[in-house]
């Protein structure tokens, strides 16, 4: 793993951690913006931090139970100096540990200002 990929697997940690602590400060940190998500039959662009919608989680907690999720793995796919493509699967869990889904994304880290930040995410999860 070259230094670029340690430093895109460092943000998704910081991500998920972010993620799990149900932090959305935390989760701007990690991202670049104009950001663009697309699951769930839609596409949405959080243009500036402050607009990720986090009753997206309230939403899951009261469907599903959901708890933290967690990485199974995240592989480069695509890459160059500034971009890396990251395809990731991660798992959506209930506090008791049980599974609700396990999920395939592609991250796109882009690298701005010597700094890399998720620019897009797209994901076959809800």
């Amino acid at each position: 793993m070259d230094d670029a990929e340690q430093q895109v697997h460092e943000l998704l940690d910081r991500f998920m951690d972010a993620l799990n602590a149900y932090d959305p400060a935390g989760m701007d940190a990690c991202l670049h913006f104009p950001h663009v998500r697309i699951a769930d039959r839609q596409v949405v662009v959080y243009e500036q931090a402050g607009n990720n919608p986090m009753d997206l989680f309230d939403r899951l907690k009261a469907a599903d139970g959901w708890h933290r999720s967690e990485w199974v793995h995240r592989r480069p796919s695509l890459r160059n100096d500034h971009k890396l493509h990251m395809e990731v699967r991660y798992t959506r869990l209930r506090e008791d540990g049980s599974v609700i889904g396990i999920y395939d994304s592609l991250y796109i880290a882009t690298k701005l200002d010597g700094s890399w930040g998720i620019q897009a995410r797209s994901s076959f999860g809800p």
